[in-house]
């Protein structure tokens, strides 16, 4: 059983003992926490005598009910208003903010976690994710406990209100860069892996107004996740199988929080979810020339990409709130994170699969390409994916250190220590990271060949099993 404290919010298995899994106890200790952080913001800003208002949307999973009934009766019973917009995806929740005009927001998804996982991600009054100084503090709110709430006079009311989906919708469709004529006129038909959670209620409508044809697998929204959520190769096999047997210019499969975007071409091989940001990022480069911003654990292509349009090309650390960050510090216009995580700030600052479909679609359309012909006008580089589990005895930050030291004299290498360790060669790199999201230590490599990219990521990790 495992509770993570992270950047990326509160997460955890659920079932188990307290304090050390995701329950109702602790559910109500980090909402409670949140809801002091929030009312501290409002003090600061003047607006304490205005009772404050929170967004709660959540995923498809089966823990999701349980989880939601306990965060919002514990705003209420802290005196809080709250919006709950129900079953909804994570960009939907972010904007769901924003429109409301709400004081943050809680996102009841553990993304791409398995079923037995759930989590709160905590959102700011802008819609956008707690910086890591505001989720320290929520932390520190939670180990104190000294916790109170309302007068039965005072307890906060539930609104409910299913429109958001529909508003995020309509959103997407009014970007300058979504254009519908050309996406109508192409005839797309699309198959869509919707992973049994809320992609399978909004695409449907997303693909109606887009104008285009559509099948979806997977499509109940039940939480009992067709096979592992996680949008790799791997766990796609029944959508590839799929898209083989022809009949569909497009395949795309969505994280249980369609937050995360991968495209399968029109042959059943995978477009590459490195490559997801990379083509949507060339769409808009080549409309609004700029800057763009992906994490450490991203592929080189967006940074060629970027150098073709005359752009300027910024890595960032691990963690969607860190590359939004260092995106509004270089005036970015496109960014996002090599997992098919798209963020456009014309939209909002946060990783958003309908904006990364309907920017993708648009490119095609104009183009007049088959999506196997847009790739391979992109860089081919090849990430290789590993992870080393962790143990209760596992000194993370030893080993890294030791990593460090082992490169810190290779004049062919730059190493990079912003977040875990990257090394960097002219022709390949490897990163290694403490993840935020599970008890692992993530390993990314990438170099022309797969094989070359594995093979120095398993040199990498031989050297932390050498050390435990």
């Amino acid at each position: 059983m495992t509770l993570i404290k992270s950047i990326s919010g509160i997460r955890g298995t659920i079932g188990g003992p307290t304090g050390d899994t995701l329950n109702p106890l602790d559910i109500v200790k980090f909402t409670t926490a949140y809801a002091q952080f929030i009312g501290g913001q409002k003090n600061k800003q003047g607006l304490s005598g205005k009772k404050p208002l929170i967004v709660v949307g959540r995923d498809g999973r089966i823990s999701g009910l349980m989880v939601r009934n306990v965060v919002v009766g514990t705003l209420m019973g802290m005196g809080y208003d709250v919006l709950d917009i129900g079953y909804a995806t994570t960009p939907t929740t972010e904007l769901a903010v924003r429109m409301s005009g709400a004081d943050g927001g809680i996102i009841i998804t553990a993304s791409h976690n398995p079923r037995q996982w759930n989590a709160l991600k905590l959102l700011n009054r802008e819609g956008e994710f707690l910086t890591a100084a505001d989720g320290a503090e929520v932390l520190r709110l939670a180990e104190v406990e000294k916790f109170e709430y309302a007068e039965v006079d005072k307890l906060g009311k539930c609104i409910i209100d299913d429109s958001y989906n529909r508003r995020h919708i309509d959103a997407v469709l009014q970007l300058k860069l979504t254009d519908r004529e050309a996406i109508k006129k192409r005839g797309f038909r699309v198959c869509a892996d919707t992973i049994n959670s809320v992609g399978g209620i909004i695409l449907p409508e997303f693909f109606k107004a887009l104008g285009v044809d559509y099948e979806i697998l997977n499509s109940d929204c039940t939480g009992d996740f067709a096979h592992n959520p996680e949008p790799l190769e791997k766990n796609l096999h029944g959508i590839m199988d799929r898209m083989k047997k022809g009949g569909f210019d497009l395949g795309i499969v969505v994280d249980p929080d369609v937050d995360r975007l991968a495209f399968i071409c029109e042959d059943g091989t995978m477009f590459g979810e490195e490559y997801t940001l990379v083509s949507v990022a060339d769409y808009v480069l080549s409309h609004t020339p700029g800057n763009t911003v992906s994490n450490l654990s991203s592929t080189r292509a967006l940074r060629d990409v970027t150098l073709k349009h005359s752009g300027q090309y910024t890595a960032a650390a691990v963690g969607e709130v860190n590359v939004t960050t260092k995106m509004k510090e270089v005036g970015a216009v496109i960014g996002g994170e090599g997992n098919g995580g798209v963020i456009y700030p014309e939209s909002h600052y946060g990783r958003d699969a309908l904006v990364g479909i309907a920017l993708f679609l648009s490119s095609l359309a104009q183009k007049g390409c088959t999506a196997s012909e847009l790739r391979n006008t992109f860089p081919n580089y090849q990430i290789a994916k590993n992870r080393i589990d962790l143990t209760p005895e596992t000194d993370v930050d030893a080993i890294l250190v030791k990593v460090k030291e082992m490169f810190a004299k290779d004049n062919s290498a730059v190493v990079n220590d912003i977040d875990g360790v990257k090394i960097d060669f002219p022709d390949r790199w490897v990163h290694l990271r403490k993840s935020n999201t599970e008890p692992i230590i993530r390993v990314y490599s990438e170099a022309q060949t797969m094989q070359l990219a594995d093979d120095l990521g398993k040199q990498l990790m031989q050297v932390v099993y050498d050390m435990q």
